[in-house]
């Protein structure tokens, strides 16, 4: 019989293909599956321009470079590996065999005493250490044909063999552990390496995980930015921040300020400080003064502006080719930190739970000018003569689209006062108007292409005291938003057009409730429309624990969450927050919808709210007391007007006025009075993370 430790050892790349199967299958699959989930979201636009950029060609070169990453090649040789292990098991190891002393002496079960013991002659002849002095010989010799002939021949071993299977008798319960001998030889030269090993996998190992860990969470939020972003952003957002100033405050971000600034860097910043010099809005007559102060400021601070204005104005071809890196670096980042920006800007910032709006518009339409890349200015309203034919709003939608540039929005402007006038031409009047503006049939097909991308969007507001007859002070209000989003090419989840953007960026939305005039956000929401199946559950999900709290029927409850199912397959997502309702007044507040990516795609609709005196005892989760009930609730309407420009907003380049701005909506009590008026308590949004401020 084999040696125990000989086949511990043998069972050693067994143990370890087990483990290697255990968890590199399952996680190759995941991200196999993650891979496969991502391409079918990437529905990208395929005009000529976005083709050309290169974003979305997969060349392979391209693919070998996406494909090599650090994780990727740890996986593929951990399969080369665990093949190679199941070649070895395969091939090399042998099984360990029941005890056959027939078959040992090459005898069939019938055999006679006289062939056993011939059988024996002829392969001690061959085995016995007399004749064969190779060590294997003697030990296949004396642990199989020896007791071979033994279990044959000697009537008490025979006796044991056919009762317990091995001519020695019943042999004891034998355990081992999978693991090499060398390991196992605590005498020898290695007898520490078993105990080393136990201590690094079981103490170490687990040890140094959780402090990486640890350290990591503590230094990043969920969202893989720093915690002392945050801070800053916190710190450095007012709610009087004009949009022109947004920036300054963006680039502070960590990230950025701990970026390398290196000696070498110092002339290619300044030859890219003289093409971009026209955003910084220097003051011509104390130009001097204005450049010396943008220099003093910290190194780091300087090179991220100037990058990110290269980016705003399309020069990412003058940007040298030793800050290529670092300019990568700062728009791979952008999206995020100003995802956590917006965030930091309609976080609650007062006793009635309210964030601040003027720097949320801001931060929407920095993130639309980084995507798209349209410099700021361009988004300056043109005070022209609206009579006269020419533009009434900035230049900065129609820049977004292909082969437009300053000059061709000038001979538009003859014939098309406003970006929506441009998309609301049929086809083929507007193909027209293009050619005839000097566009070729090809550029022309793709300005519709990406007209085609473009959404539109609506919103259906309602708010509403569930189980209550209208809305009195102290109230739970629900807002009940649903979004809907149409294309023309008919998609509801795409990539946005977004050439000059070298990386992949997912449209987002943010839903905003806000009082304009007192520069209130009372509840903020963002919205995705790329996961359809992630939207139906939390929809559903929504609508049935809403009806089940007012009591609804479970047939009504059915037919209300297969409603919703059907709307948020045609393109539609719900929204669902929960507010406290302010004093008793009437609200003039406006529900928005901005768009993280696209220029001039923004919606809003007036939503007027009626909270009456309190005449019923405690909150709608007590039983309401008789009374008498005011006539309330919302009337909404949506605004007819540019969804881009705002009446009720200064653009960007407004002063940055010192304080909030006087509250004048109310028609009633104060807003802001002592009762509590949170912005959320809990929120649903069925397509999109829950971002509470």
């Amino acid at each position: 019989m084999g040696n125990t430790a000989e086949e511990n050892s043998s069972l050693f790349p067994i143990f370890i293909l087990a483990i290697m199967v255990l968890s590199l299958v399952p996680y190759t699959i995941h991200r196999v599956a993650n891979a496969a989930w991502k391409k079918a979201r990437s529905i990208h636009c395929h005009c000529s321009v976005c083709l050309r950029s290169g974003k979305y060609r997969t060349s392979v070169a391209k693919k070998i470079s996406k494909f090599s990453t650090c994780s990727n090649l740890v996986v593929l040789l951990l399969w080369v590996i665990m093949l190679f292990l199941v070649y070895y098991v395969k091939h090399i190891t042998r099984e360990v065999q029941p005890f056959e002393p027939f078959a040992i002496l090459g005898l069939d079960p019938a055999a006679s005493e006289a062939e056993i013991k011939k059988a024996y002659r002829r392969l001690s002849i061959q085995y016995h250490p007399d004749k064969n002095p190779d060590p294997e010989a003697n030990k296949y010799f004396v642990e199989y044909i020896s007791k071979a002939y033994q279990a044959l021949t000697d009537p008490a071993a025979r006796e044991n063999f056919a009762k317990y299977g091995h001519p020695d008798g019943r042999q004891g319960l034998q355990m081992g552990i999978a693991l090499p001998e060398f390991l196992l030889n605590v005498h020898g030269p290695s007898g520490g390496i078993l105990l080393l090993g136990i201590v690094g996998v079981c103490i170490l190992l687990p040890l140094m995980t959780a402090v990486i860990y640890l350290s990591r969470s503590s230094k990043y939020t969920g969202n893989h930015v720093m915690h002392q972003t945050l801070s800053s952003y916190y710190y450095f957002m007012k709610p009087s921040l004009a949009p022109s100033k947004v920036m300054d405050v963006f680039i502070k971000a960590a990230e950025y300020v701990d970026m390398p600034v290196r000696r070498s860097d110092d002339e290619p910043l300044q030859k890219l400080f003289m093409v971009v010099r026209s955003e910084l809005n220097f003051d011509p007559k104390n130009l001097k003064q204005e450049q010396a102060k943008f220099w003093k400021k910290y190194p780091a601070l300087v090179k991220t502006e100037l990058l990110l204005l290269a980016q705003l104005t399309r020069e990412s071809t003058a940007v040298p080719f030793g800050l290529q890196s670092d300019f990568r670096h700062v728009l791979q980042l952008a999206p995020r930190l100003l995802e956590e920006l917006m965030k930091m800007a309609v976080v609650a910032r007062n006793d009635q739970g309210h964030g601040w709006l003027r720097p949320a518009l801001g931060v929407m339409e920095l993130s639309q000018s980084i995507i798209q890349a349209v410099p700021l200015s361009a988004r300056k309203v043109a005070e022209r003569n609206a009579n006269a034919g020419v533009l009434t709003e900035g230049i900065a939608p129609f820049l977004q689209l292909p082969h437009f540039s300053e000059a061709v929005v000038k001979k538009l402007g003859r014939k098309v006062r406003t970006f929506q006038d441009l998309r609301e031409m049929t086809p083929n009047d507007r193909m027209d108007l293009l050619i005839q503006s000097g566009f070729s049939d090809i550029e022309a097909n793709d300005v519709e292409t990406v007209l085609d991308m473009m959404p539109s969007i609506t919103i259906a507001v309602t708010c509403e005291t569930e189980g209550e007859e209208g809305i009195q002070e102290g109230d739970i209000v629900t807002l009940r938003a649903w979004i809907s989003l149409k294309r023309g090419n008919g998609l509801t989840a795409a990539l946005p057009h977004a050439p000059y953007f070298p990386f992949h960026k997912e449209e987002n939305y943010w839903l905003l409730l806000a009082d304009p005039v007192s520069n209130n956000v009372w509840v903020s929401q963002k919205v995705s429309f790329m996961d359809e199946a992630t939207a139906v559950t939390a929809a559903s999900k929504a609508i049935q624990e809403s009806l089940e709290g007012s009591g609804a029927s479970v047939k009504e409850i059915n037919v209300a969450v297969k409603d919703a199912v059907e709307k948020v397959k045609s393109g539609s997502r719900l929204v669902m927050v929960k507010f406290q309702a302010p004093a008793e007044s009437t609200y003039n507040l406006t529900a928005y919808c901005l768009s993280d990516t696209w220029i001039g795609c923004d919606k809003k609709v007036i939503v007027k709210l009626k909270v009456a005196k309190r005449s019923r005892a405690g909150t709608r989760a007590m039983i309401a007391e008789e009374g008498p009930v005011q006539e309330d609730g919302i009337e909404e309407e949506e605004n007819e007007e540019d969804e881009g420009t705002y009446d009720d907003y200064e653009s960007e380049y407004s002063d940055d006025e010192e304080g909030e701005p006087e509250e004048k909506s109310r028609t009633g009590k104060h807003a802001n009075g002592k009762s509590h008026v949170g912005n959320r308590s809990s929120g649903t949004d069925s397509g999109s993370d829950t971002d509470e401020a």
